[in-house]
C-alpha cells in the first residue's frame, strides 16, 4: 500500500462526528478500496469540553485550526462547520497550503464556489462538494462527470427536508379534516402552517429557527448550485427569484387535492430561449407527476438532458447519515486520486455568461384565491382586469361565503399567461372595491 494519507477536519459536529467514525471504524475496509490508509490527523473544534459522540485517539482533537491547516501531514481538509465565514478563509488557506478539500458547505458554494474550484484547478488540486446538495443523493458527481455529454434544459426539484416534511403534513391534515367535515365531525386542529412546523421542531426535522429553510434561502443555495454546474453558467443565489412557504393555508391544500394537485416548494431552473429563469416557490403541481410524490423529508431531483431525458435522484436529503455519507465519498475519490498520482483532475467550469432572466420572463398557469365583496358583478370584474393584461381564466368557483360579512371566496385558475402580465393584473385586482384580499398566488408548475 501507499502512503497514509491525512485527513484533517474543521469541525466534528453530527455530521464530522459521523465522517470521523466511519474512517475510524471502517478503516481497514477503506484502505483496501483507496490503496492507502486514511489517518485522521487532527480534528478542531470551538469547545474542546463539549461530549462527542465518537472518541478519537490521543492528541487529535484540537481547539487550534492551525493545526489542521498547517501540518503537512494533512493531504485533505474536511470543513464541516458551514457558513461563508470563517469557513471560506479555512478553505483558501487549505488550499494555498497545497491540500485538498471536502466540503458540505451549500451557502459557500452557492456564493463562491466557481471562484475557489477555479483556485483549486490553478493549483492541481480540487474540492469535492457531493454534501452540499441533497445529502446522500448522488447530484454533484453526475452533474460534473455523468451527464457531460448533454445540454441540461431544466432542473426542478424539492430540496429541502424541512419543509417537504411540513408540506406534506399540511396536506395530510387538510385531508382527513376534510375527511371528518364530510361525516359532519369538526376536526380539532387547524392542519394549518404553524402546526406543522411545531411538529416538524419536535422530531427534530426543523431548526428552533426555521427561516432559511421555509423561506426558501436553503433550496436557492442548492438550486444555485446546481444550475451552475448543469448550464455550465453563473447562477447566483441573489439571481434566484425566492418564495418561502408561511403563508399557505390549509385552505390551499384542500382546493389543491380537489383540483388534482400537490402542494411543493419547488427549486426550478430552465434554459429559454432569452436565458435562464430560476426560482424556489411553493406550487401546484399535478398528483401524477414524479415530484408531487415525494413526501416527507425525502428530496427529488429531476434533470432533463438532450440525450437523456428525464433522470429523476431521489433518497434522503439531510440528516447526519446521508450526509457523512456523501463527505466519506467525496474522501475516498480524493484518495484514491492521490494514490494514482493524480493531483490534477479536468475543471469543468462556466463556459459563458448565460443571462439569467427575472421570474417576469416566466410563462406558467396560475392559482389564484381571492376575497370578494359577496355581490353581483364581482367576478366580472376581476375577469375584465384579467383580460385587460392578456390573461385567461380557465376555471372559477366559489368556495365560502360570509352571509353576515356579505364575503366570498373565490378560486381562480388561469390558461397560460406570462408572469409580468400576471403581476401587473393582481396588483390591479388587490385594488379593486370589491376585492378584500388576494389571499393566495401559486404557479402551477408542469
Amino acid at each position: 500500500m501507499a502512503r497514509e494519507i491525512g485527513v484533517g477536519l474543521i469541525g466534528l459536529g453530527v455530521v464530522g462526528g459521523g465522517v470521523a467514525r466511519a474512517l475510524l471504524e471502517r478503516r481497514d475496509y477503506f484502505a483496501r478500496q483507496v490503496g492507502a490508509p486514511l489517518v485522521v490527523r487532527h480534528a478542531a473544534v470551538r469547545d474542546l469540553a463539549k461530549p462527542r459522540t465518537v472518541a478519537l485517539p490521543p492528541g487529535v482533537l484540537t481547539g487550534d485550526v492551525e493545526q489542521v491547516l498547517s501540518d503537512p501531514a494533512v493531504d485533505i481538509v474536511v470543513e464541516v462547520i458551514g457558513g461563508e465565514e470563517p469557513a471560506g478563509t479555512f478553505i483558501r488557506r487549505a488550499l494555498a497550503a497545497g491540500k485538498h478539500v471536502v466540503t458540505a458547505n451549500k451557502e459557500l458554494m452557492a456564493k463562491s464556489g466557481p471562484e475557489l474550484l477555479a483556485d483549486a484547478h490553478g493549483r492541481g488540486l480540487d474540492i469535492m462538494f457531493e454534501a452540499s446538495v441533497g445529502g446522500g443523493i448522488p447530484l454533484i458527481a453526475p452533474l460534473r462527470r455523468d451527464l457531460l455529454a448533454n445540454r441540461i434544459t431544466s432542473i426542478r426539484a424539492i430540496i429541502n427536508g424541512t419543509t417537504n416534511y411540513i408540506l406534506t403534513s399540511m396536506a395530510r391534515e387538510g385531508a382527513a379534516a376534510e375527511a371528518l367535515r364530510k361525516e359532519g365531525i369538526e376536526p380539532v386542529g387547524s392542519g394549518g402552517y404553524q402546526e406543522a412546523l411545531a411538529a416538524a421542531q419536535q422530531l427534530g426535522y426543523a431548526e428552533p429557527d426555521p427561516t432559511n429553510d421555509v423561506e426558501g434561502y436553503d433550496a436557492a443555495y442548492k438550486l444555485a448550485i446546481m444550475a451552475s454546474l448543469g448550464f455550465r453558467t453563473r447562477v447566483r443565489p441573489s439571481a434566484i427569484h425566492v418564495e418561502g412557504i408561511t403563508k399557505l393555508t390549509a385552505r390551499d391544500f384542500q382546493y389543491a387535492h380537489e383540483l388534482g394537485y400537490v402542494i411543493k416548494l419547488l427549486a426550478i431552473a430552465e434554459r429559454t430561449d432569452g436565458g435562464i429563469v430560476a426560482r424556489v416557490a411553493p406550487a401546484f403541481l399535478p398528483q401524477n407527476e414524479p415530484l408531487a410524490r415525494v413526501d416527507g423529508v425525502y428530496n427529488a431531483v429531476q434533470l432533463e438532458g438532450d440525450l437523456t431525458g428525464q433522470v429523476l435522484f431521489q433518497g434522503r436529503g439531510a440528516g447526519a447519515e446521508p450526509t457523512s455519507s456523501a463527505v466519506v465519498a467525496d474522501l475516498l475519490d480524493l484518495a484514491h486520486s492521490i494514490v494514482l498520482g493524480n493531483r490534477e483532475r479536468k475543471y469543468w467550469g462556466p463556459e459563458g455568461d448565460t443571462p439569467i432572466l427575472g421570474v417576469d420572463a416566466l410563462e406558467t398557469r396560475y392559482y389564484v384565491r381571492v376575497h370578494v365583496s359577496d355581490s353581483p358583478g364581482v367576478l366580472a370584474k376581476i375577469a375584465q382586469t384579467l383580460g385587460d393584461h392578456g390573461v385567461s381564466i380557465a376555471a372559477v368557483s366559489q368556495k365560502e361565503a360570509d352571509a353576515d360579512e356579505r364575503t366570498a371566496e373565490l378560486v381562480i385558475m388561469t390558461h397560460r399567461a406570462r408572469e409580468g402580465a400576471m403581476q401587473a393584473a393582481m396588483r390591479e385586482i388587490a385594488g379593486l372595491t370589491v376585492v378584500a384580499e388576494v389571499a393566495t398566488f401559486l404557479r402551477v408548475e408542469g
